[in-house]
């Protein structure tokens, strides 16, 4: 299998979750293309002025963080696709079918969805970054050795 290049982080909005998540891959894997997008995203707005705050705390800027749609292009040219939830999985892998084997809950090795904070206490932000940050701890040997993940049951990362 090729290496995970082409990273794409899904959420729903593309104002909290995912944007976290991809400035926490884009500061571990530089020299991969890391990209976010929201199945249902406001389209053209900055961050979440908790998040942007929040991992600013923890020194990533994500304030230029621009919110844009999921889209057919962008979920071809992603060598893996990681969502928050299950749900949103499924939801990709029903539009694009040719999705499967390639889209997977980030939290998929340690059973979990990651919540969502939008309009939420602070705290709850923090418990959502900190989930990225362990679920993409799982995911360290996978994205640096491209190993296969397609060996493991679809059960496993529902």
């Amino acid at each position: 299998m090729d290496a995970f290049d082409n990273i794409l982080v899904v959420c729903i909005g593309n104002i909290c979750r995912s944007p976290m998540a991809a400035a926490l891959l884009t500061e571990r894997y530089s020299d991969k293309h890391i990209e976010s997008a929201g199945l249902s995203a406001l389209i053209g707005h900055s961050a979440d002025t908790t998040a942007i705050e929040l991992m600013a705390r923890h020194d990533i800027d994500i304030s230029s963080h621009v919110t844009k749609q999921i889209s057919e292009t962008l979920v071809r040219e992603a060598d893996l696709i990681l969502t928050m939830t299950t749900e949103q999985t499924k939801w990709i892998e029903s539009r694009w079918p040719y999705c499967r084997g390639k889209t997977f809950r980030i939290g998929c090795w340690l059973h979990k969805d990651i919540i969502d904070p939008y309009q939420l206490d602070v705290e709850v932000f923090e418990i959502s970054r900190q989930d990225i940050v362990d679920s993409l701890e799982q995911w360290n040997d996978k994205i640096s050795d491209a190993m296969p993940i397609q060996t493991s049951t679809l059960s496993e990362c529902y």
